[in-house]
């Protein structure tokens, strides 16, 4: 198979997907009841895999591409891909969790960046015009519009309030496989790139940095933080373009506030 060739889901196969992308919901809801000063992000990754396992799924990170663990964890500066490990978070952090599973199938994908206790305020405006900025993105996905109208969206929005959006990280379609084409930059150009049509599924996503826009991959292999070590911000939800429109599959609904 051609890996450009755009998969399009039947109405079937999208409401599979839904409740995929459903549990990984309940995961990161889950994950919010315990989130707070002196937990470890190695903590919080036994609670997921057990929580995923638990519901008859299989969490998707774990070993995709060697990753040696359940949910990816991003503390403050880190943008993505965060291997959980045994430092407590600390009181004014944030954290994204990035999260999969593979329920019957088809896969589930979705980011949520978490407060840990009192954050700076600056920080908050941060969290709020990231999430913000997904939902603007969302409203681009519908039939006949193009990719860059999704990154487009998301870009103007966010560099209008001074930050900066992540370009070597992007989000992807999503089917049975974790990641699938087209790629969906959170920057770009409107009218530009694969045309979205019904029957799309894509996980929009994104990454947005308080400082500057420049990355480095660190040698874990893995984790990718900002240069100026300033902090980032990651929210993900999978959509399915549905009559025309974007059917938002995954759900932050069972998020409890942190703090």
């Amino acid at each position: 198979m051609n890996k450009n060739v755009i998969i399009l889901k039947t109405d079937e196969e999208i409401e599979f997907m839904r409740e995929a992308n459903r549990l990984v919901g309940k995961t990161l809801g889950e994950l919010s009841r315990h989130i707070k000063p002196g937990v470890t992000t190695l903590q919080l990754d036994k609670i997921a895999e057990e929580f995923i396992r638990d519901h008859q799924a299989i969490p998707t990170f774990l070993g995709y591409g060697g990753f040696p663990n359940s949910i990816c964890t991003s503390v403050n500066e880190n943008v993505v891909h965060g291997i959980p490990n045994n430092v407590p978070l600390k009181e004014g952090d944030v954290i994204s969790i990035d999260c999969g599973t593979n329920l019957r199938g088809f896969c589930g994908d979705s980011a949520y960046t978490f407060q840990v206790g009192e954050v700076d305020e600056k920080v908050k405006q941060l969290l709020r015009t990231a999430e913000e900025s997904l939902y603007k993105g969302i409203e681009q996905a519908k039939e006949g519009n193009r990719i860059g109208d999704i990154g487009s969206a998301v870009q103007t929005y966010c560099e209008s309030r001074s930050y900066s959006v992540v370009r070597e990280l992007v989000g992807h379609g999503i089917g049975r496989q974790m990641h699938e084409s087209p790629e969906v930059p959170n920057y770009g150009r409107r009218g530009t790139g694969p045309l979205i049509q019904n029957g799309m599924c894509i996980a929009i996503e994104p990454m947005i940095n308080m400082g500057g826009r420049k990355v480095v991959f660190e040698k874990d292999g893995w984790t990718v933080r900002t240069k100026d070590r300033k902090p980032s911000a990651h929210f993900e939800h999978t959509v399915a373009i549905r009559n025309g429109k974007a059917d938002i599959l995954s759900t932050f609904e069972f998020i409890q506030p942190t703090s």
